[in-house]
This record gives structure tokens, C-alpha cells and sequence, in this order.
């Protein structure tokens, strides 16, 4: 595969605001910054960008009631939304740079939870959110995805709410402790089930992401030979792992500041963004503890 077709996302955020000095604790996680520093988080994005990143997520991932709480997400939540869209426009334009904005629509219950799932309250929890990225996004990164119902739901309010004109990618977040070499959802779901549910569904990219780099390679290639086999090859793939070390099956993410692999080195990762180039990967970023130094490597590895 022609490197020319490798799009670079950017990294994790928490600990690029946390390294720019921006404010952070739970329950709030990467939306304090929003909320008290919005400056840090547009340098945030100008330090991706400036690194290489060809596309960057807006920083609206904790802007749920998950980590804001019920009653600030019912005030301020979908001018928070908005003002992650805002951060985003501005370090592009502060840069000069024609980089792209997803607008994260993050895991509306917990990350890595599906047993959470209330598919009664997706409108309400999704459609501020949904409303205050808007004018700002070029794709919408449903992300950290654990199940297969949540995502469709949300290509179904988007659709209902007048913004599905835009691409939808999908991103799932994988078990990091297999029983098999078998990849699956945290909910138990196949890669292969989840797949062919975002396939029928008109996905735009289908990825994996926060979880191990070594569960990733094996899940892109059933997600390419799925695709050939739908006849929708068409459907770009990509992913954007995290460097934690495994999570157990009832890990949560976000509940502290995980310990990061030492030997997820920017030369090490790189290594494992070519394995997946090679299984079919042309969107490549990264996930908790990929940094700036990371996507710079990326960049430099995918334009020699």
C-alpha cells in the first residue's frame, strides 16, 4: 500500500494538556481543561498538528454526565461541545494548516462499560453534543465504542437530527485479555459481528482503538476480509491504540492515570502502525500515552 494514502490522526489529550499544565482531576478528566483552560487545549491541538497530525479529535470525549455530571452536562453541555469545536477550528487556523477535525462522540456511559448502556437516553446525553460540534467537524469519531448498539443508535440520531451529511467513522476499543487470538469487543461481540453492523450502517472507516497494539493487527485483517467479502472495501480502516498495559475484563478507563508501557517507544510504535498498514490500516493515530514525539515519528515514518 502507497504511503500517500496514510491519513496521520494525533494522540491522546489528557496528558498533552496535563504536560501544557492544564488542569486535571476526576470526575471531570480532559473536560476540566475545557471548562477552566480552554486556551491549553487549542495549544494541545497545535501540538499534534504542528507534529504531523493530519487530523485532530476535538477534546469533547469527557463531555458527558459520566464525568461532568448530571446537572453541569444539562447546562453547559452542549456549549462545551461547542467550545471543543471552537479550540479545534482555532489551532487550525492558528497553524495555517488544513488539517481536519472529527468530532469526538465519545462512549456516552463509561468508557469500556457496555454493560452501562441505556439506549433510552442516547438522544438526550448524544444530541447536545451532536448539536455543539456541528459547525465545526469535517467526520464525526464515534470512539472507544465497546458494544455494537451504541454506535448504531448514534448513526440513527444523526440521521434523525439532520447531520449525518458528514462521514461517520466508527472506532471500537478491544479486550486486551484474549481466551483466544480471537479479537473482540469489551461487550463479547466479534470484530467480525461489529463489522458487518457498521457496513450496513454506511460507515464512512471502521477502527480500533484504546486497547493493546498487539490485539489491533489481527482485528484489521478480519475487518479487511469482512469488507472484501460485503463487496465494501470501500470502507477505510484504521487505528489509534493506547499504551497502557492490559486492562482486565472489569477495568474501566478513567478511573485513575494508568502506568504507561515503557516499551511503547514513538520507533516501537511505529513498528506496529506498519503491521497494520500492512493488514490494511490507512488511518493511524494514537490512543492514553501515544504523545506528540509518537505522532511525529508517525509522520515522518509515512511521508519518507
Amino acid at each position: 500500500m502507497s504511503k500517500n494514502t496514510i491519513s496521520i490522526l494525533d494522540g491522546g489529550m489528557s496528558r498533552e494538556l496535563e504536560k501544557l499544565g492544564a488542569p486535571f482531576r476526576q470526575p471531570e478528566w480532559s473536560a476540566l481543561a475545557l471548562i477552566e483552560t480552554p486556551n491549553l487545549v487549542r495549544d494541545a491541538h497545535q501540538a499534534f498538528i504542528d507534529a504531523g497530525s493530519q487530523v485532530i479529535t476535538t477534546n469533547s470525549y469527557a463531555v458527558v454526565p459520566f464525568h461532568i455530571g448530571d446537572q453541569r452536562f444539562r447546562q453547559e453541555g452542549k456549549q462545551l461541545a461547542a467550545l471543543s469545536g471552537k479550540m479545534a477550528k482555532e489551532a487550525v487556523a492558528n497553524t495555517g494548516n488544513t488539517a481536519k477535525i472529527a468530532g469526538s462522540l465519545p462512549p456516552l456511559f463509561g468508557s469500556y462499560r457496555a454493560d452501562l448502556f441505556e439506549a433510552e437516553l442516547v438522544t438526550d446525553i448524544a444530541t447536545p453534543l451532536i448539536e455543539g460540534l456541528a459547525p465545526y467537524v469535517d467526520v464525526w469519531l464515534n470512539e472507544t465504542q465497546s458494544l455494537i448498539a451504541e454506535p448504531k443508535a448514534m448513526h440513527s440520531l444523526l440521521k434523525a437530527l439532520g447531520h449525518d451529511d458528514k462521514p461517520l467513522w466508527v472506532s471500537f476499543t478491544l479486550e486486551d485479555e484474549t481466551v483466544t487470538d480471537i479479537p473482540r469487543l469489551r461487550s463479547g461481540e466479534s470484530v467480525e459481528e461489529a463489522v458487518i453492523a457498521m457496513a450496513n450502517g454506511g460507515v464512512a472507516a471502521i477502527l480500533f482503538n484504546c486497547c493493546q497494539p498487539e490485539v489491533i493487527g489481527e482485528a484489521i485483517r478480519i475487518a479487511r476480509e469482512t469488507l472484501h467479502r460485503l463487496g465494501q472495501s470501500d470502507i477505510q480502516l484504521g487505528a489509534y491504540a493506547n499504551a497502557f498495559a492490559p486492562q482486565s475484563k472489569d477495568a474501566a478507563a478513567n478511573e485513575e492515570l494508568d502506568e504507561i508501557r515503557d516499551d511503547l517507544t514513538p520507533p516501537s510504535y511505529v513498528n506496529w502502525t506498519q503491521q497494520w498498514v500492512d493488514e490494511g490500516a490507512t488511518l493511524l493515530g494514537g490512543c492514553c500515552g501515544i504523545d506528540v514525539e509518537h505522532i511525529a515519528k508517525l509522520r515522518q515514518h509515512f511521508s519518507a
